[in-house]
């Protein structure tokens, strides 16, 4: 009875997502108050009609409901609580059912929170917002229906969660995923809200950038996520791996990150309204290209969800038509995007403008490498495979020129700046950076460039930052400015933050790339072997029975010095039911590096194979991660994105002008 509930409760969402679509948009070109008015406890009922739907599955799921198809695929009544749960979102359909519950609670968050939009702006938002609901609604209830019955009789347990999945981080890795993905979908409601109107101005620049703020917030955690998730769980000790399922998810974060600061300079200078607009359409659209990848079957990758090209071909729809109808109505609309700021070419203007150009070309490479199999293939019927060493080469001299632009672009003042005077504060960082270089270059046992170019440019960029909030306390005696200091704005204090952390993940990322040392072998119960400095003992290896798999563990433990540092239990897992293996490697994880062990198969001689890393800085990567993250959370504490909007509205009501 549940299951039917929820199902009818998502058709209901569908219907109300349709009357959201079409009555606030007709009020919002006929002016009619009461029309436009119905959006705000619309978009409210359509988030509780899919929140209540998404409810009745999690129940099917925890109470092991196999008369459901879903649970049948995707559950077993051994499998542990955490995994009954997030089994709902592990696999198509119900994925699918949490991207629609996050696209009608942003659309709600929207109506709850956007008091201080215009009537006509607010009313567009949530249709088109809407709109993009009854398009994911459609291919659920057509394609992926997450509630289908199974013919009785009943089977009496399932067929277990993908093993891979069964673990903390991909349990978590998916819903950060989806609000960034999902959350995207604002910064394109208002895009095209705006084109619809015919006007971008600074207010429209502030409203949309917490919502993307908001969203490359979450794409951040969840891409850290599965980063963690694929250093420790997959066993073959890296962190990322340029699959086209994590393409997917960085292309939006890398055009999200354009679109923040882009929106700085509407906001500001009331400048790069088209490029603005144009940003917005695309990230968005990139996270719908990320959809289709995964769920469409043309490409091949431990992410992917579906392999049913009828529901690639639903998707594809789906992208063409919201992705050309908002192209062409920014071709319609370019012409009354005029720009009003004017900017010299040293100018904190310029230097976004940059910013923007590197982070989307950036973007494109990452696109271009990541489809080129499938159109070398459907094009000239060739197999290819583009790899890491493509998208190293490709990828980084990009990030190399952003984080040399970053301090600099960051206190260049408005419209017109002198670079030299911009530079002056910045000598002694790029003095110490190089000089750290320069040490590093001396100390290190072999000669890689890479560990000194990443520690210079990831201090030339935090100490900049650092520079930056310093002169933003203006002048006097320490304690005044220390005062200052602490009472600047959260989005300057984002700012500084988010930009370190990607400087700490830079360099963990290029220490860990230069440093990291590797030894394959054979060893018996009870070999110890020296690697790296550290000697490792293969102490035992044992059977041992989990919830619902059998564990092939080995114990083993680390010396330093003669100094037992660390006793690890590297497993392999066996799931009888999924009939599939899984590798838990043992890690030691420490501030400036990891032992990372992991236990291949017997061999025939009574040994086992044995791979042993020494990880350098391997942990900075995520902290850097959780650093971007804590930054993003600054800013969106910054009080100036909600009270500026109803400060433009409360002076429309005092002149008796409308607020549109």
């Amino acid at each position: 009875m549940i299951v039917e509930l929820g199902h009818f409760a998502l058709v209901l969402a569908a219907l109300v997502a349709i009357v959201q679509m079409t009555v606030p948009m007709v009020g919002a070109a006929r002016r009619w108050p009461g029309w436009m008015a119905v959006a705000e406890p619309l978009a409210t009922l359509q988030f509780l009609l899919v929140a209540a739907s998404f409810a009745a599955l999690t129940y099917a799921f925890v109470t092991s409901d196999f008369s459901l198809r879903l649970v049948v695929l995707n559950s077993h009544t051994l499998k542990p609580m955490l995994y009954k749960v997030s089994g709902v979102w592990g696999n198509h359909e119900g994925s699918m059912l949490l991207w629609v519950l996050i696209l009608a609670l942003f659309g709600a968050c929207a109506a709850w929170f956007g008091g201080n939009l215009t009537p006509t702006l607010r009313a567009r938002v949530l249709a088109v917002q809407a709109s993009i609901s009854v398009a994911f609604y459609g291919f659920i209830l057509f394609t992926s229906n997450p509630f289908l019955r199974v013919a009785e009789p009943f089977p009496m347990n399932g067929e277990d969660l993908n093993p891979l999945l069964q673990d903390p981080g991909l349990a978590f890795h998916p819903p950060f995923l989806y609000l960034g993905y999902v959350g995207l979908s604002m910064a394109f409601s208002f895009a095209v809200a705006a084109l619809i109107e015919g006007k971008v101005d600074a207010a429209w620049g502030r409203w949309v950038r917490p919502w993307t703020l908001a969203a490359w917030l979450f794409l951040t955690i969840g891409i850290g996520l599965g980063s963690w998730w694929a250093y420790y769980e997959l066993g073959w000790g890296g962190f990322w791996f340029w699959d086209p399922v994590e393409n997917a998810s960085f292309m939006p974060w890398l055009l999200a990150a354009a679109l923040l600061h882009s929106a700085i300079v509407v906001e500001k200078r009331e400048a790069l309204k088209s490029w603005t607009i144009l940003l917005a359409i695309l990230a968005f659209g990139f996270s719908l290209i990320g959809t289709f990848l995964v769920r469409s079957g043309v490409i091949t990758s431990v992410h992917a969800f579906a392999n049913d090209p009828e529901r690639g071909v639903y998707i594809l729809a789906i992208l063409a038509v919201f992705m050309g109808g908002a192209l062409s109505l920014y071709a319609a609309r370019a012409s009354a995007m005029e720009a009003k700021g004017v900017f010299g070419l040293v100018s904190r203007e310029s230097a976004l403008v940059f910013n923007n150009v590197l982070l989307a070309v950036a973007a494109f490479v990452v696109f271009v490498g990541t489809i080129w199999p499938l159109v070398a293939e459907m094009a000239f019927g060739r197999k290819l495979s583009v790899g890491a060493p493509f998208f190293d080469a490709a990828f980084t001299p990009f990030m190399v020129l952003l984080t040399l632009a970053l301090p600099i672009g960051a206190m260049l003042p408005w419209k017109r700046g002198n670079l030299k005077r911009t530079l002056q504060p910045l000598w002694g960082v790029l003095v110490l950076a190089l000089a750290g270089a320069a040490l590093i270059w001396t100390l290190q046992t072999g000669r890689s460039m890479l560990a000194p170019i990443g520690f210079a440019l990831a201090f030339w960029v935090t100490g900049g930052a650092l520079v930056d909030l310093w002169k933003r306390t203006g002048r006097g005696d320490m304690s005044s400015r220390f005062r200052r200091l602490r009472n600047l704005p959260g989005a300057d204090w984002g700012k500084a933050i988010s930009h370190s952390g990607l400087a700490v993940t830079l360099f963990g990322i290029a220490g860990l790339t230069a440093w990291e040392s590797e030894d394959i072998r054979v060893a018996q119960i009870g070999d110890r072997f020296e690697h790296a400095g550290y000697e490792i003992e293969l102490q035992d290896v044992s059977r041992v029975p989990g919830p619902n798999y059998v564990s092939t563990m080995a114990t083993m433990a680390v010396y330093q010095n003669g100094r037992e540092v660390a006793v690890l239990t590297p497993e392999k897992r066996d799931y009888p039911v999924a009939q599939m293996p899984t590798s838990e490697a043992g890690i030691d994880n420490g501030f400036l590096r990891d032992v990372y062990l992991v236990i291949g198969d017997p061999q025939a001689d009574g040994g086992w194979a044995i791979r042993t890393y020494i990880k350098p800085f391997a942990n900075w990567i995520w902290a850097g991660c959780i650093i971007m993250g804590l930054g993003g959370v600054f800013s969106l504490s910054d009080r100036r994105y909600r009270v500026a909007a109803g400060a433009r509205k409360r002076r429309s009501a005092a002149t008796g002008v409308p607020a549109e």
